[in-house]
């Protein structure tokens, strides 16, 4: 049987170097992991791990090769919190809209 294998699963393929060890995160860094795990806690259970790890292997390999590993993160719980409906286009539109206006 032959697998066909996506683009996130390098399956012993040559990725680059590994950079082993830990690293302070930054403050965003640490918000995207704090939403990703309040959110799929039983008591919220907005979304469930699984639907996250989805959302990051849907990504094709443009988009995938050009985030880092957080901002990967932060790309499929927006697209989960779209697809259960927790979060609308429009509402999404309008807070980054706020964020933009905000920045100095």
């Amino acid at each position: 049987m032959v697998t066909a294998h996506r683009h996130h699963d390098m399956g012993g393929r040559p990725a680059g170097p590994v950079v082993a060890g830990e690293h302070d995160l930054e403050p965003w860094e640490r918000t995207v992991e704090a939403v990703m795990w309040l959110l799929s806690l039983p008591e919220r259970r907005v979304f469930t791990i699984d639907q996250v790890r989805r959302a990051i292997e849907d990504m094709g390999p443009d988009v995938y090769d050009s985030l880092t590993y957080y901002e990967r993160w932060a790309h499929a719980l927006t697209q989960v919190l779209l697809e259960t409906g927790t979060v609308t286009v429009t509402e999404l539109g309008r807070e980054l809209e706020a964020l933009e206006r905000a920045e100095p």
